[in-house]
């Protein structure tokens, strides 16, 4: 028999950033929100999507050992509850029967009172569920201290069955643990499927999402609590950890409704992108353990607003700034990589590899006698460059950022071993006129990239007065065709359609296709996009299809 329901029931919302495989750590973590959920009075706490282990765990989630862990992490945890602490929800692997569950855990009294488990599993995009776990049976919600909660798992609210089965079967608040993934068209999405939902269902509905960087993906947090009407009442911070208490009530009718808390203010588009690649890179060096970073400073668009994405993850001292001029480095660039690098008052060295590059031509003279200078000189100088930083890398065991975009890594304007070399690429998945953008944003809240480095024409200096408009179409109509092509899956005839020149598109697309053997070779980058190079694309490195 369920208890009568109290006047107000607070629930919260811990929007935490786990770390992947850190079972202990975990828990402990878990054990401080509780406490802190505890002594504000809360009733019950949601933690988020498989927490206990970390979210997306892979095919680390296949070993039996990790799973016991995991369950034995929670069991620990239920103990916790025994002396009238808050109730917890907590996502965990969970085996029953022999199959391997995404899990929500029901802790309360000191037991594990009861589960329940994901039955939509994405099989798209970054998500590969459908290959470590079972789908979980319809859900019923849990009877919690006098009121009945359905708790679908992410992607259960993204179609409306799971829901609808919840609300059938008596639930008076949904709430939702996330492990969802940031991209830059993520929240608008987000939003609207839950205001589905929440018409749908006429309940009210509580979103928690998980915070920080695992990999190539950012979790943007974003948690929120939204009435029955599909109003958001409450929004935690963004990017931020926290614990998030909102209370809820029943109405005259005696319906569960959440009272009015701090709605946090959205991000911009830039803001958020920024805030992402920042977060990203503090947490793929902290989470790695690494003492630093160290990067090459061009005097670049590209390699100025990794600096400043490095110093905001990390502080400057954790930055060395390395510039590495040629025969064909220009004063213009020599003066704004210093000038930049003074003024954020990071490390930096000046290590010219003009020496390297003659010592190299030297030794290859006589292999190269009777051919044209072409851009096999050009890559030798990358590659000298990787020499220094990744000798500077291993020497100091600061992890070497690699600065290329998106836009370069598409059409191979990047050098294999040379320029991609590295442990991490902040920039990754930003095209080239969004790496513009995101410098004028971070220079909106105080200048930390020279003026002139955004204004002048983007150039690699690997030749005489070399534009990068010598190789490509200008970004403007390079950067549209891309999209359409990677992020939207669009054919040939789509994008001409859009106005842009048949024989250009065929020219770019061509490219992405022949340099696929490159991208395979790259390291991890932050996912910003709808569509990343990584754990979202997968194109075959072979292939002769042209369309």
């Amino acid at each position: 028999m369920i208890a009568k329901a109290p006047d107000s029931f607070t629930i919260a919302l811990a929007q935490l950033n786990p770390v992947m495989g850190d079972i202990p750590g975990n828990l402990a973590r878990a054990r401080n929100a509780q406490a802190e959920a505890h002594a504000a009075g809360a009733d019950l706490i949601l933690f988020s999507e498989l927490f206990i282990t970390g979210y997306p765990p892979e095919d680390l989630v296949l070993k039996p050992a990790f799973q016991k862990d995991a369950m034995a992490a929670v069991e620990a945890l239920a103990k916790d509850t025994a002396n009238g602490e808050p109730a917890v929800l907590i996502g965990t692997p969970w085996v029953k029967d022999g199959a391997l569950y995404n899990a929500i855990a029901y802790l309360d009294a000191g037991a594990v009172q009861a589960t329940t488990f994901k039955v939509d599993l994405p099989n798209y995009g970054v998500f590969d569920e459908k290959r470590v776990f079972a789908p979980g049976p319809m859900p019923g919600p849990f009877a919690i201290r006098g009121v009945r909660i359905g708790v679908p798992i992410c992607e259960d609210i993204w179609g409306g069955d799971p829901v609808e089965c919840l609300c059938e079967t008596g639930a008076e608040i949904l709430l939702v643990p996330n492990g969802s993934p940031f991209d830059s068209l993520k929240r608008d999405h987000r939003l609207n499927v839950t205001v589905a939902r929440v018409v749908e269902a006429a309940l009210p509905l509580a979103y928690l999402n998980q915070v920080g960087g695992q990999d190539e993906l950012v979790f943007d947090g974003n948690s929120f609590v939204m009435d029955a009407q599909g109003e958001v009442v409450m929004r935690a911070p963004p990017f931020e950890e926290g614990i998030y208490a909102c209370e809820f009530a029943r109405d005259a009718h005696g319906k569960v409704v959440p009272r009015a808390g701090q709605v946090a203010p959205e991000l911009a588009d830039e803001a958020s992108v920024y805030s992402a690649l920042v977060l990203g890179v503090r947490d793929y060096v902290h989470k790695h353990g690494f003492p630093g970073v160290v990067m090459g400073l061009s005097g670049g668009i590209d390699s100025a607003l990794t600096l400043a994405i490095a110093i905001d993850a990390l502080g400057k001292d954790k930055v060395q700034a390395v510039m590495m001029p040629s025969r064909y480095t220009s004063s213009m660039s020599l003066d704004d990589a210093r000038g930049q690098a003074q003024m954020l008052g990071v490390k930096y060295s000046v290590l010219p590899i003009e020496g390297m590059f003659e010592a190299t031509l030297a030794t290859l003279g006589e292999e190269f006698a009777g051919r044209a200078p072409d851009a096999t000189e050009e890559n030798i100088q990358s590659r000298c460059r990787m020499l220094l930083l990744m000798g500077l890398s291993n020497k100091t065991g600061r992890m070497l950022l690699t600065t290329g975009n998106k836009s370069e890594m598409a059409v191979g304007y990047a050098t294999l071993y040379g320029d991609m070399a590295g442990g991490f690429a902040p920039i990754k998945d930003c095209s080239k006129l969004l790496v513009y953008r995101l410098a004028r944003y971070r220079n909106s809240l105080g200048r930390v990239i020279p003026e002139r480095v955004i204004e002048r024409a983007p150039s690699a200096e690997l030749r005489h007065e070399q534009k990068d408009s010598d190789s490509l179409p200008p970004y403007e109509v390079l950067d549209p065709i891309l999209e359409a092509f990677i992020e939207e899956d669009l054919s040939v005839d789509e994008i001409e359609a859009r106005g842009f020149d048949r024989a250009t598109i065929g020219r770019v697309l061509d490219l992405v296709k022949r340099n696929e053997y490159k991208r395979r070779q790259a390291p991890p980058g932050v996912r910003v996009s709808r569509r990343a190079f990584g754990r979202d694309w997968r194109y075959p490195i072979t292939s002769g299809y042209r369309r």
